[in-house]
């Protein structure tokens, strides 16, 4: 799984390496995520995505994968992000 981060928002694929394809990809931008009018913590919304990227992995037949924080610390976003795909159920 790799994650990209913006000021504004956060992404997350699941690549096949040798194919160079992409199997499964959630952000911030995703339309399966409830857009609320109110200001939601950043941390909130990564934590989202980790569970919508796991859902959609587990439900594609992805159980494990390797977890690539692109360069980025792990705190924050990033480890909401990676804590919620974990707590669904994807293993790295």
């Amino acid at each position: 799984m790799c994650v990209f981060k913006s000021a504004r928002h956060i992404y997350a694929q699941i690549i096949n390496d040798e194919d160079g394809r992409t199997l499964v990809a959630a952000s911030t931008l995703s339309k399966e995520l409830p857009k609320t009018a109110e200001r939601v913590k950043k941390a909130e919304i990564a934590k989202a995505v980790g569970t919508l990227v796991a859902e959609k992995a587990l439900a594609s037949g992805i159980q494990a994968v390797v977890f690539d924080r692109g360069g980025y610390p792990f705190h924050g976003r990033v480890k909401a992000l990676a804590t919620a795909a974990r707590d669904r159920g994807l293993q790295f």
